[in-house]
Formats: C-alpha cells, structure tokens, sequence
C-alpha cells in the first residue's frame, strides 16, 4: 500500500465505544489483505477512547488514523469529517459495534471492481443475550430481515443502506456528504441510499460482506426506544423525500388492517417519556406468555413506537 491511495478506507464515526472499538479493530487488524487504512472519528471522547484506540496504532501503522471532535457534534458530522479525510479508491463506513470477519474489506473491495458505478451493502448478522426478547422476537427476526432483503427487487436496495456500506470516491464526490439535517439517531443512511438511486447508482446487497453486529437493542424497551427516534428522523426523510417510501414501511411488515388499527391506537399513548416505560413493561410480561403472543406484542410495541415517533412535533436531538 502506498500511503497516497490505498485500496479502501474505512470510516469508523464512534461515541462511547470504549468497550466496542477493540472488537472492531481486531477484526480490522485480522483482514486478509492490508492495502487499506482505518479513520476513527471519535465525537467528543466521553470515556477514553482514544487510549483503546492508541494501542493498535503500533499493530496498524500510519495506516489508523484518529479524528477527534471536542464535543459531541453528531453521527453525520464524525461520517462526513472521517470521509473527507480518506484517500481511499474505495470508501467503506463501518459502524464501532461491528465484528469484521476476515474477508470484510476484500468484500466490499473486490464487489465494487466487478460492479461499476454500484454502491454496496452488507447486512448485519444481529448477535444477541440469551433472553426472552431475543428468542421471540430479535433472532427471529433477523433472519426474516435478511431473507427479505435478498429477495427484494434490486431498484429498492437503496433501503438498506446502513452501518456497513461503501461507494468508490468518485461516487461519494459525485452523490456528496451525508446530510447534516439528520442530527438525531437515524435515516441519515436511508438517505443516502435513495440519493445514490437518484444519481443513478445502482445499490447491490453483497452476502460476503455481511458482518456481525454486537446489537444494542437487546431488550424492548431499548428496542422501541430507537424506533421512536427513528421514527421521528422518518418524519424529516419524508418531507425531503415525500414520494421515496409512500408510506411504505422499511424494516416492519404491517400485515392486515387490523394490524394497523392495533398499531395506531398503541401509538397514541406513546410519547418521549412513555415508551421505555411501555417496552419495559413489555419485557416484564413476555416469558410468561406463549411464544407467538410474545412475538406479537413486542413487534406491535416496536410499530407503535416508530408511528408515534413519526407523528411527534418534538425536534429530537438524542443521540445513542
């Protein structure tokens, strides 16, 4: 690798990662080729992770590189900076709760040389506790997910444009940063994806380069904590974007009317301050229900939670 244009680059926008980064960066370190250089963007250091990054700087070289912001400025912000400092031919953004296996890099790398003007994706395998939430509802659904995903038509990939996903540079310097406008938790990537398929760029789901994922929603109250934010960034890509989705849902399959009619009146008593409460009380009542129910009610809290996000006025600033 020549120092002035590697392989690939691979961005790593990080808060809080302390524990999570020496995972990422040694699956980085075990990769089967080395012609690539690493950017962690630290935003605002809140538990010294700049120490647990120094310590592979002797493992990688001058091929690890450090952005640090001094203060907390937002998942797009910490992308666009680590982007702006790469020099790779390749531009891979990998999120800090990730586990790359060996061939990661030489995935996305190796799919963009036979795809031209194609951005790529690797969806996550979610890895989970050993609890009730996760044997009714997350490992269940991860794997519907990703069955679902690879049997999508092509022209709608962009939807799973995600923590684990590149684009050559003279894609990036043609599409642009990621918006700034996103600067709660989410949809910043969704974004990106459906202006990759207005640009033209074809979006392609490559199996080699799926890659564990260290899941932070392991319960349902986290679970439908998110989904509330999320919904809320929803709101946001629907007024930039308002014939993208069509009220289509992204990763949640309502099924039926009635489903529906569950769904929004669920949502009506849900608000910032009461759907960890809802998804805590969700988690108390699940191991002494039947496996169906308990599936049912959780995936009915996590749609709720996204609708009532969706339909919130509140400008949402929480990051995770």
């Amino acid at each position: 690798m020549t120092s002035a244009s590697p392989a690939a680059s691979v961005v790593v926008p990080s808060r809080g990662g302390v524990r999570r980064l020496p995972i990422l960066l040694g699956g980085l370190h075990r990769q089967e080729r080395d012609d690539f250089e690493v950017i962690i963007v630290l935003d605002g250091d809140i538990d010294r992770s700049r120490i647990a990054v120094e310590r592979f700087i002797a493992a990688f070289g001058d091929r690890l590189r450090i952005v640090e912001f001094p203060e907390n400025r937002g998942r797009v912000a910490a992308l666009n900076a680590g982007f702006a400092e790469a020099r790779g031919h390749v531009l891979i953004r990998c999120d800090d709760d990730l586990e790359p296996a060996p061939e990661f890099v030489d995935a996305h790398v190796e799919t963009h040389q036979q795809n031209a003007n194609a951005g790529v994706v690797g969806l996550y395998r979610n890895r989970f506790s050993d609890t009730r939430y996760a044997r009714v509802y997350g490992r269940p659904r991860d794997v519907r997910f990703r069955e679902e995903a690879y049997t999508r038509p092509v022209g709608e990939s962009w939807v799973y444009w995600a923590g684990n996903s590149s684009v050559t540079r003279a894609t990036y310097d043609r599409v642009g940063e990621y918006d700034a406008d996103y600067s709660a938790y989410g949809w910043e990537d969704i974004d990106y994806g459906f202006r990759l398929r207005q640009a033209g760029v074809r979006v392609i789901l490559a199996p080699a380069a799926e890659t564990t994922h260290n899941a932070a929603a392991v319960t349902t109250r986290v679970r439908m904590k998110r989904a509330y934010y999320s919904g809320a960034a929803r709101r946001l890509f629907d007024e930039k974007h308002p014939t993208a989705l069509n009220g289509q849902a992204v990763e949640e399959t309502r099924s039926s009317t009635l489903w529906e009619q569950l769904v929004a009146l669920e949502s009506t008593v849900l608000s910032t301050g009461t759907v960890e409460k809802a998804g805590a009380a969700i988690d108390c009542v699940i191991p002494f229900l039947p496996r169906y129910i308990a599936e049912k009610l959780v995936a009915s809290g996590v749609e709720a939670a996204s609708l009532a996000g969706q339909q919130t006025e509140q400008n949402l600033k929480r990051t995770f």
